[in-house]
C-alpha cells in the first residue's frame, strides 16, 4: 500500500513521499542529531553466529525489536543468539516521540504468529527469552490473550527456557494483565521510560501512574514473579526527578531496575538534551541500589533486555540470598 502511494505522490509532485514510517512525525521540526561520545560505540557484526543468527529469524518470519527499534547491541546480541521477539506486527498504534518503531494501523492479529515465535525460539536454543509487542489500542484486550499463546506455545516447544515479557501498558483494557500472568512468565517487564513532567510530550499516549500501577498490580497478582522496568536518561530528566522515579517503583514493590542514554532515531524525533557519563550512570546505580532494588542495571547502552538472561540468574541467586 505504501509503494503505490509513494509512486502516485512520486508521480504527481516530483517530490519524495516525507518520512511515512513515522507519518504523525512528517511536521515536526528537525532537530539536530548530536555525534555520539567515545563511550557509544557499536561493534560492526561480522561473525558466523551474527549471520546464522540473522538466519535463523528471516527464515522464521519473525519479528525482532532488536531490528525495529535500531537497538544499538543488535550485533552483540545477536552474535551472541540472543533477539528479542516483537509480537503482534511491526505497526504501533501509538506515536512515541523517542520510539523508532513504524506508527500506523496495523493489520489483523496473525494467529500463527505465536507458534512461529515458538519455533525460532527452539531453532536459536535459547535459555532466556523477552517478548515484547508493539501497543495494539485497537484490540480489546491489547493483545494480552496473545501474548498468552505466545508464552504456551515457547514453553510447548522448549520447556526448559524462560521466558521475560515486556509488555505494553494496556492503558483501559481491564482484565488484561491477569491473562499475561496466568501464563506465569518468569520476569514482568514494563518500562516506565521517563519521568513524569515529561510524559505529554514523549509518550503522550500513556499515563504515568498507570504504568506504575500495572507493575505493582503484577506483583501483587504473582509475588513469585520479578518485576522490572526502565528509564532512558538524557530527555531533559532532572536527577531528583530520577530519583523520584526510583522511589515510586520501590513503592510498586519492582525488583529490577535498567537505566540507558536516550539515542535519537531521527531528526523528527525527540531531540537528546544530555548525553550522561559512564561515571553518572554508575552514581545512579549506586543510588538506586541504596533504595532497596534487587538488582540494577546502569549504563549508555544499557536496554531492557540486553544481557537479559544473565540478568535473570543473577535476579534468582539474589533472591535465593535474601530468603536464607
Amino acid at each position: 500500500m505504501y509503494s503505490l502511494l509513494s509512486f502516485l505522490f512520486n508521480k504527481l509532485t516530483g517530490k519524495k513521499v516525507p518520512d511515512i514510517r513515522h507519518p504523525e512525525k512528517v511536521n515536526n521540526k528537525e532537530t539536530a542529531v548530536l555525534p555520539k561520545p567515545k563511550w557509544i560505540r557499536s561493534r560492526i557484526p561480522s561473525s558466523e553466529n551474527f549471520k546464522s543468527t540473522k538466519e535463523i529469524i528471516k527464515k522464521g518470519n519473525v519479528v525482532t525489536v532488536c531490528e525495529e527499534a535500531n537497538c544499538p547491541n543488535l550485533g552483540e546480541c545477536w552474535s551472541k543468539k540472543h533477539a528479542t521477539f516483537m509480537i503482534m506486527g511491526d505497526t504501533c498504534t501509538r506515536a512515541c516521540a523517542f520510539c523508532n518503531v513504524k506508527t500506523g494501523k496495523p493489520e489483523a492479529l496473525d494467529q500463527f504468529e505465536p507458534y512461529r515465535v515458538s519455533q525460532t525460539v527452539k531453532n536459536l536454543g535459547l535459555d532466556h527469552v523477552v517478548i515484547t509487542s508493539v501497543d495494539r489500542d485497537d484490540l480489546g484486550d491489547g493483545g494480552a490473550l496473545h501474548f498468552s499463546k505466545t508464552i504456551d506455545l515457547i514453553r510447548q516447544a522448549t520447556p526448559s527456557t524462560t521466558i521475560e515479557v515486556l509488555t505494553p501498558d494496556f492503558l483501559r483494557k481491564n482484565g488484561s494483565l491477569e491473562i499475561v500472568l496466568n501464563s506465569r512468565p518468569d520476569v514482568f517487564n514494563h518500562n516506565l521510560e521517563t519521568v513524569p513532567r515529561l510524559y505529554l510530550s514523549i509518550r503522550p499516549g500513556a499515563r504515568y501512574f498507570n504504568s506504575l500501577k500495572i507493575l505493582s498490580d503484577a506483583k501483587y497478582i504473582m509475588p513469585e514473579v520479578f518485576t522490572k522496568s526502565g528509564l532512558m536518561l538524557g530527555l531533559g530528566e532532572t536527577k531528583d526527578e530520577i530519583m523520584q522515579v526510583m522511589d515510586d517503583l520501590r513503592s510498586a514493590n519492582v525488583d529490577f531496575l535498567t537505566l540507558g542514554q536516550y539515542l535519537q532515531p531521527t531528526r523528527k524525533h525527540a531531540p537528546i538534551k544530555d548525553f550522561i557519563t559512564p561515571d553518572d550512570f554508575n552514581k545512579y546505580k549506586e543510588i538506586a541500589e541504596s533504595k532497596g532494588f534487587l538488582m540494577v542495571a546502569s549504563s549508555p547502552l544499557t536496554r531492557s533486555s540486553h544481557h537479559a538472561g544473565d540478568d535473570f540468574l543473577k535476579l534468582k541467586e539474589l533472591r535465593m540470598k535474601e530468603s536464607i
